[in-house]
């Protein structure tokens, strides 16, 4: 083993033999990319099928704290770039990672950083097969930024977006929403709160899958991160020019996030998630895709939580359960700051 030190140094990123020796024995002895090469050079069965396109997302992840009950910043980056690109339909197939170092982050963080990464990109069926690593000085970062970039494939003949939204369409969520959000709230020590949640952080290709198989002609879905589910349906919303309605009783929570956040004063439909997905799916086909999702374990708990209508475009509603109707808007700032 010829990496001695404890912790990042500048030298680790100076280009020379420190920096060869951090690349060999903490990143690419772990994520194992296709050669040494200035670019990962790819082919896939999937590319040679008439009609197919390809996919292409790039994410920054910056959570604090780096480690937290469920997940940590690695396991975070992973999931949450595959997640971007199921939503759309795509088989993640490739991810590139580069990584912003603080000086004297600790070795031992980032081997289990990278080895969370290892891991879910392993139980997705992706291959990480590029990055990059940069050092800076102490104060600059903190502790570890990642961004990752993501290429999938999309299979001919499947076309996922806002536009195809259509009036009556079923909302669907695959599980308790906020767990992330509430997680990371509690795990800052200027909160002082304590919990037995764990983050929901997933990488959510088996729910896409599942809920294809039953509903072949779903007609859009999203990842529900930052800002929450409301500001997901919001967005939504806008770009189809339709209104949604959603029944609050039927919005799946655990008790924890629900107490959490009247102890906060914060609405749990803009906590952020980072293992949830919205599906707009055919009305007729939204029991049976509700059922495929709930079947995994990164769906129990899935609800039809609402539905599409064509009364107050671009506007999400919610009725409560004492009868009466409120405007659920996009969230304005941020409920919480640094949350992935």
């Amino acid at each position: 083993m010829a990496l001695r030190d404890s912790h990042v140094t500048m030298a680790h990123g100076g280009g020379g033999r420190a920096m060869r020796d951090l690349i060999d024995e903490v990143f690419t002895s772990r994520f194992q990319p296709p050669g040494m090469e200035d670019q990962a050079r790819l082919m896939d069965d999937a590319l040679r099928q008439p009609g197919a396109r390809l996919a292409f997302t790039t994410d920054g992840f910056v959570v604090s704290p780096l480690t937290f009950p469920g997940g940590d910043i690695g396991k975070l980056s992973v999931c949450g770039t595959i997640n971007d690109l199921v939503v759309g339909g795509a088989q993640p197939l490739w991810l590139s990672a580069g990584f912003i170092i603080e000086e004297g982050t600790e070795i031992a963080v980032l081997r289990r950083i990278v080895d969370s990464m290892t891991c879910a990109a392993s139980a997705a069926g992706v291959r990480i097969v590029t990055g990059d690593t940069k050092v800076v000085e102490r104060g600059a970062a903190d502790g570890v930024f990642i961004t990752s970039s993501g290429i999938g494939v999309i299979p001919p003949g499947l076309e996922l977006s806002a536009s195809k939204i259509q009036v009556g369409d079923a909302i669907i969520v695959n599980g308790p929403l906020g767990d992330h959000g509430a997680v990371i709230m509690a795990s800052r020590r200027e909160f002082a709160l304590e919990t037995p949640l764990v983050s929901d952080c997933a990488a959510l290709d088996k729910v896409m899958a599942a809920a294809l198989q039953a509903a072949p002609d779903l007609h859009a879905a999203r990842d529900s991160t930052r800002g929450g589910l409301a500001s997901a349906l919001n967005e939504l919303a806008i770009d189809a020019g339709l209104g949604m309605l959603l029944n609050e009783t039927d919005v799946p929570l655990r008790p924890e996030v629900r107490g959490l956040c009247e102890i906060l004063g914060l609405d749990p439909l803009y906590l952020a998630n980072e293992g949830r997905l919205v599906l707009f799916v055919p009305a007729h086909k939204a029991e049976a895709a509700r059922a495929a999702i709930a079947a995994l374990p990164e769906g129990e708990g899935a609800a039809i939580i609402g539905h599409v209508v064509d009364a107050h475009p671009g506007q999400v509603r919610m009725q409560s359960g004492f009868g009466g109707t409120r405007i659920v808007d996009m969230l304005i700032g941020d409920q919480l700051p640094r949350i992935c």
